[in-house]
């Protein structure tokens, strides 16, 4: 096994890519980032320096992951969702030292369009539904919507919205109350 990379991509040098891992049309991956295993990043991805990405994540076409990004394993990303990493950006004032941390917790699902601002913290299982925009942290397992965000549900480990104490009808998972 090995990491496929598109003719049309550019992967920096001093960067860390693990096996499997499949880097699509016209990417860029900066250096000094570290890719896991078996992921793969769809048409026009930018992936900026320093930015940790765990194995067996997924990011659909035309996603920037900038600096101070942090995706956990299994993370699903979709088309055209967007990551902030400075809360009041100006063309004039360089904010570059100020670059807040966004940490995705593992097996999140980021659905397509959906709006994350820098500082947040998305919590295991977590899934935000298209078009969101999060501006504060998310809870494992919380299924959100809306601008702003608001938790409207709790969210399985396969995606399924479930209730807390009660099995999942796809796979069995139990959410556990005292888990939230």
């Amino acid at each position: 096994m090995s990491v496929f990379v598109h003719e049309t991509a550019v992967v920096d040098e001093g960067c860390e890519i693990g096996e499997g891992t499949r880097v699509w049309h016209f990417c860029h991956v900066s250096g000094d980032c570290r890719i896991g295993r078996d992921c793969s990043f769809g048409q026009n991805v930018y992936i900026a320096p320093g930015v940790k990405i765990g194995s067996g994540v997924k990011v659909q076409n035309n996603v920037s992951i900038y600096q101070g990004v942090e995706l956990e394993d299994g993370v699903f990303l979709g088309p055209s969702m967007v990551f902030t990493n400075v809360r009041n950006p100006r063309a004039g004032v360089s904010r570059r030292g100020e670059y807040e941390r966004t940490r995705v917790g593992r097996g999140v699902t980021v659905g397509a369009n959906a709006t994350v601002v820098c500082g947040v913290e998305i919590g295991a299982y977590a899934f935000i539904g298209a078009g969101a925009v999060v501006t504060r942290d998310v809870p494992a397992h919380g299924l959100v919507v809306g601008n702003p965000a608001r938790r409207m549900g709790w969210a399985c480990r396969c995606g399924e919205s479930v209730d807390p104490g009660i099995p999942c009808e796809r796979c069995g998972f139990v959410l556990e109350r005292a888990a939230l």
